[in-house]
């Protein structure tokens, strides 16, 4: 059968052809770009490309930060997180002596809960990148200040630590205000960290130093008499202080060991239990007795101890 075509029908047929032809060109884009969509890769952060993406060793457990933070279960199983995030304090420095800056800073962990964990972290700039430390804890509720290469000539790559923490007197909640500095150096092998002793040849802030900080040579007691007593054996007596009040005493015969309690600047020894050997010529009972006797202690700006007896009777300094 045939069939004229009028103008209308040519117009309806050439209005069916471009429509027909615009959905064409419409899925052939679509799926270019649906092609192009679906083969580009997601950015990733690759691992060991920066400090805040290595991994740390953080009491035992390591952990790896992505873009500064890491975040898990606190326990298996729990709803709590654990959460691990670059803090900063940053300090340049050739760790490891290759050539290449490497950096020390600090990482906190907290649960969400009022406390937080400050630990300093290194990480070494290497071929394969960057290589994580373990953590040294600094302690909870503290607020850190600075962090820096240390400027004795005799200290290689030692890092300090400088920071304020609650003072014996000052409630959890409040601002910590003692000022406190560590002493850090890295080793490269083991990728840890340990305190050095500070040298205080040089004239020091007394704000910076306190009694935990190292371990306390007795070099000479003077009176107020004038009279002078210096240990017969260099370096045998030492005061080592701990945080939670304890004390260790080493002497010219026994060991010794008790409590001290702080009062701003005031101090007491007490009670002191010692081992039982004797020595001819010790001077043991001499050194406990100016202990008994000490009422107070201060810092010198050349980082010496020195304890106050009571009455003004006597100075016993340390260094």
């Amino acid at each position: 059968m045939l069939y004229l075509l009028t103008g209308v029908h040519l117009e309806y047929m050439n209005k069916i052809a471009v429509t027909l032809i615009v959905v064409g060109c419409i899925g052939l884009i679509g799926g270019y770009l649906y092609m192009n969509t679906s083969q580009t890769p997601k950015e990733e952060v690759v691992q060991n490309s920066s400090p805040k993406n290595a991994t740390y060793n953080i009491e035992g457990k390591l952990v790896t930060l992505v873009n500064g933070i890491a975040i898990e279960e606190a326990v298996p199983g729990s709803a709590t997180e654990l959460v691990t995030e670059y803090f900063g304090n940053e300090v340049m420095a050739d760790l490891n002596g290759d050539g290449s800056e490497d950096v020390v800073f600090l990482l906190t962990q907290s649960t969400g809960g009022t406390g937080t964990f400050f630990y300093v972290v290194a990480a070494l700039n290497t071929e394969a990148g960057w290589q994580g430390s373990g953590g040294f804890l600094l302690g909870d509720r503290i607020s850190p200040q600075t962090t820096e290469l240390s400027q004795n000539p005799s200290h290689q790559n030692v890092i300090v630590v400088n920071y304020a923490e609650l003072g014996p007197d000052q409630a959890m909640t409040e601002q910590p205000t003692m000022s406190k500095s560590v002493w850090l150096k890295l080793d490269t092998q083991s990728m840890s960290f340990g305190e050095v002793e500070q040298n205080f040849e040089d004239e020091a802030d007394p704000n910076m130093i306190s009694l935990e900080m190292k371990t306390w040579t007795w070099v000479k007691t003077t009176y107020s008499n004038d009279t002078e007593v210096t240990p017969k054996q260099a370096e045998a007596f030492t005061l080592t202080f701990a945080e939670d009040n304890s004390v260790a005493i080493a002497t010219d015969c026994n060991q010794m060991g008790g409590n001290y309690e702080l009062n701003r600047n005031q101090i007491s020894f007490g009670p002191l239990i010692a081992t039982k050997m004797f020595c001819e010529g010790s001077q043991e009972q001499e050194f406990a007795k100016m202990l008994d006797e000490t009422e107070a202690y201060l810092f010198t700006s050349k980082g010496e101890l020195v304890l106050e007896l009571e009455l003004d009777s006597g100075l016993v300094m340390f260094k």
